[in-house]
C-alpha cells in the first residue's frame, strides 16, 4: 500500500500486534481512518498522518467485558472509568437475570437494586433504554440482555409463586420487545428469590421468542447464574444446558464457580460437562480471576464462605467495608439476626478454591467478566481491576496462559461467542476499539481493603476511534454504541 493511497487519522506504529484470534504475536503497524481500522501489518505512512509509538507496548484488540451490571451506571457516569481503565471497551448487560428495563417502579426489589438507585428504573420498555442510550452515548459500546427476573418483577404481584398462563404471555410479549429492539438473548437468575419458584418449563415458556429468531437469521442467547452453584450445581448446569435445547439458543454459564470448601475441586467435573455439552450444542463460560464473589446479603452464602465483608448495608451502614463476622461480634447478634439487621445489604464472598478458577480459566470457552456492582461504595476490586489481573497474575506471574491466549478470551473469543460482527480482532475494515498497554507493568491496583482504583499499565484505549483513556484520565468523547446482534454463527463456535 503506497502513501497515495492509504488514508488514516492516525497510526500506532511498532506495536507488538496480537489479533485477538489466539494466533501468534507479530511486530507491525496498525491504521484507523474514522471508526474502521483501515491497515494492519507493514506499509507506507501516509505524510501528516499522526504517528503513535508503540514500540515495546502490545495493541490488542479492546477488551470485550462478558458479564456486567453497568445497565444503570452507563447512563449515570457515562465515562465509564473503572472499565475503561483497564482497557474494556464494550460490556455485556443484563446479566443475572437482572436488566434495568423494562420495569417503571419506586420499589425495587433484590437484587434488582444491585444495578442502581431507583430513578433509574424509569423505562417501560427495552427499546426505552436503548434509546436513552443511544441519545447519550456512553465511553464504551453496549451488549444489551434482558433479565428474566426483571419481566417478573414487571408483570408479576407475588414472585414466590410460579407465573400463571396469564403472566407468561405478558412476559412473553415483553421479551418479545426486547429483542425486537435489539436484545442479544436474555439471562436469569433463578438463584435469587425473585426468580427462584420460576420452574423450568416457565423459563422455555417465556424465552420461546429466542427460538423464533432462528427464522430470522439470528442466533439467540441464553446466559445463567445458575440456580445452584454448591452441592447441586450439577442438576442446574444439566437444566440450564435443556433450556438451550429447547430454545435452540446459545448457553453461557455466568460466572462459573463451586462455592463453598465441600465443593472445591469439583471443577474437573463441571467443566468435563461443559465440554461434552459443547459438543452437541452451543455453550461458553465467563469467569474472573478472583476467589471471592459478590452480591446480596444473604444467610447461606454467609454460612458457605471463609470470610465475608460488607459492601453496603441499608439496615446499618456503619459495616460497609468491614468483616462480618466483626459486625456481628459488635452487635452480639447471631448470624440469622445480624443479616436481619443489615438488611438490605450487599456483601463480597471468599467461596471460591484459588485453583478452581485457574482451572475455569485454563478451558478453552471461557470468556472474561468482571461481575462488577459499580454502584457498591465498597465494591469488590473485580469492578476496577479484572482484565488487568489477569494480564498480571496468570499471564505474568503464573504463567497459566499465554498473552495471545488470554486477550483471545478478552476479546475474539467473546466477540464470537456472543454474535458481535467486525469486532473483537485487528483486522482491516473492523471497528477500532484498541487497547495499547506496556506487557511488563500492566497490573491492576484495586484490592479487597480499597478496591475503587484504577488499573496502570493501560497506555491508551479507543473506542470505535476515538480514545477515551490516556492511562491517567478519561477523555470526553463518547463513542460507545448500542451494538446490535449480528449473523448466525456456526454451532461449533
Amino acid at each position: 500500500m503506497t502513501d497515495r493511497t492509504l488514508q488514516a487519522d492516525f497510526i500506532v506504529a511498532g506495536a507488538t500486534l496480537i489479533d485477538g484470534s489466539g494466533g501468534p504475536a507479530r511486530q507491525g503497524d496498525l491504521a484507523v481512518l474514522g471508526e474502521r481500522i483501515v491497515a494492519v501489518g507493514s506499509f507506507v505512512h501516509p505524510e501528516g498522518v499522526p504517528v503513535i509509538d508503540g514500540r515495546g507496548q502490545v495493541l490488542a484488540p479492546g477488551f470485550i467485558d462478558s458479564h456486567t451490571h453497568d445497565d444503570g451506571y452507563l447512563l449515570a457516569h457515562p465515562d465509564m472509568l473503572p472499565k475503561v481503565s483497564q482497557g474494556i471497551t464494550t460490556v455485556v448487560t443484563g446479566n443475572c437475570g437482572i436488566s434495568l428495563a423494562p420495569l417503571q417502579r419506586d420499589a425495587i426489589p433484590q437484587p434488582l437494586d444491585l444495578l442502581g438507585p431507583p430513578e433509574l428504573f424509569r423505562f417501560g420498555t427495552f427499546r426505552a433504554w436503548m434509546d436513552a442510550l443511544r441519545a447519550t452515548p456512553a465511553a464504551v459500546n453496549v451488549i444489551p440482555l434482558v433479565g428474566h427476573t426483571t419481566l417478573r418483577v414487571a408483570v408479576m404481584d407475588d414472585t414466590s409463586r410460579a407465573a400463571d398462563e396469564g403472566e407468561r404471555a405478558a412476559m412473553r410479549n415483553l421479551m418479545q420487545e426486547a429483542l425486537d429492539a435489539g436484545a442479544f438473548g436474555v439471562s436469569t437468575g433463578t438463584f435469587y428469590p425473585p426468580a427462584s419458584a420460576a420452574p423450568t418449563d416457565e423459563i422455555i415458556d417465556v424465552c420461546r421468542p429466542l427460538k423464533d429468531l432462528r427464522e430470522s437469521g439470528r442466533h439467540g442467547l441464553y446466559a445463567t447464574h445458575l440456580r445452584d452453584e454448591a452441592d447441586h450445581i450439577v442438576p442446574a448446569m444439566e437444566e440450564a444446558l435443556l433450556i438451550g435445547r429447547e430454545l435452540d439458543c446459545r448457553v453461557v454459564f455466568s460466572h462459573h464457580k463451586l462455592a463453598g470448601e465441600r465443593n472445591h475441586g469439583r471443577t474437573r467435573e463441571t467443566l468435563d460437562l461443559i465440554s461434552r455439552a459443547a459438543a452437541s450444542q452451543p455453550v461458553c463460560l465467563d469467569c474472573h480471576p478472583y476467589p471471592a464473589t459478590s452480591t446480596m446479603l444473604r444467610l447461606d452464602r454467609a454460612r458457605l464462605a471463609s470470610r465475608t465483608m460488607i459492601t453496603w448495608s441499608k439496615g446499618y451502614p456503619e459495616a460497609t467495608g468491614r468483616d462480618f463476622s466483626e459486625v456481628m461480634q459488635q452487635l452480639g447478634l447471631d448470624d440469622e439476626a445480624a443479616v436481619a439487621r443489615l438488611a438490605p445489604a450487599g456483601a463480597i464472598y471468599f467461596l471460591m478454591d484459588p485453583a478452581d478458577v485457574n482451572r475455569i480459566f485454563a478451558h478453552p470457552l471461557t470468556m472474561v467478566g468482571s461481575d462488577g456492582l459499580p454502584f457498591d461504595p465498597h465494591p469488590h476490586p473485580r469492578q476496577w481491576g479484572t482484565f488487568t489481573n489477569v494480564l498480571r497474575t496468570m499471564v505474568r506471574e503464573q504463567q497459566l496462559l499465554s498473552l495471545e491466549a488470554a486477550i483471545h478470551k478478552m476479546t475474539g473469543l467473546a466477540a464470537g461467542q456472543y454474535g458481535v460482527a467486525e469486532r473483537g480482532l485487528l483486522r482491516e475494515g473492523y471497528h477500532a476499539d484498541l487497547v495499547l498497554f506496556d506487557p511488563a507493568t500492566v497490573t491492576d491496583v484495586a484490592t479487597f481493603s480499597a478496591p475503587i482504583q484504577a488499573s496502570q499499565g493501560i497506555h491508551t484505549v479507543w473506542v470505535n476511534g476515538k480514545p477515551v483513556w490516556d492511562g491517567e484520565r478519561t477523555s470526553a468523547e463518547r463513542p460507545g454504541q448500542v451494538l446490535t446482534p449480528g449473523d448466525a454463527l456456526p454451532r461449533s463456535l
